[in-house]
């Protein structure tokens, strides 16, 4: 579904409404799409184990990303 900022900011309820029932809306401004509205999906937590995760998941050099961090920080006081 596709809406302007005019009916964002004069019909915002029946967007979300829309946005609820599982729709995504395209917000154009000036005719161009400049936003969108989502459904809302919670993260799930992350478990609390010590996993690499993001950019040091393909380091092969450092196993344990917490203590690495550490003693990078341990240079700054």
């Amino acid at each position: 579904m596709k809406a302007t900022a005019k009916d964002l900011r004069f019909h915002s309820k029946e967007l979300i409404d829309s946005v609820n029932r599982g729709e995504e809306v395209v917000i154009t401004f000036r005719g161009k799409p400049c936003a969108k509205l989502v459904p809302y999906q919670e993260i799930k937590k992350q478990t609390g184990k010590n996993e690499l995760f993001g950019i040091w998941k393909d380091n092969d050099i450092i196993q344990n990303v917490d203590e690495y961090v550490r003693n990078l920080r341990k240079g700054r006081l």
